[in-house]
């Protein structure tokens, strides 16, 4: 497989985390753990494109827009607002100073 990381990450809203999705592989694990119940033919579509990405057939910022798309649609998509950041600490100082 050629270079599959993405330009910009995307972020999936869990129920308990956010999933950072920077690859193509990330995307292929999020496919594969998705419901049976739930796989409609958008989700069929994205991971018939994602299978031509990873044969080079499918440009790889099509999959990663496609993808926006499809977490958009299901209201999955964390805005990168949302994304929680480890606050610096308020003070550089070594353990030993």
């Amino acid at each position: 497989m050629a270079n599959t990381l993405f330009d910009a990450p995307l972020f999936l809203k869990k129920r308990h985390y956010i999933q950072e999705l920077a690859s193509l592989e990330d995307v292929f694990d999020v496919l594969d753990d998705w419901p049976e119940n739930e796989r409609d033919t958008t989700f069929e579509v994205l991971e018939k494109a994602c299978r031509m990405a990873a044969q080079g057939i499918f440009p790889l910022p099509a999959i990663r827009e496609n993808l926006r798309r499809f977490l958009i649609k299901r209201h999955m998509l964390a805005n990168i607002e949302e994304v929680p950041i480890v606050a610096k600490r308020s003070h550089d100082s070594n353990i030993g100073s």
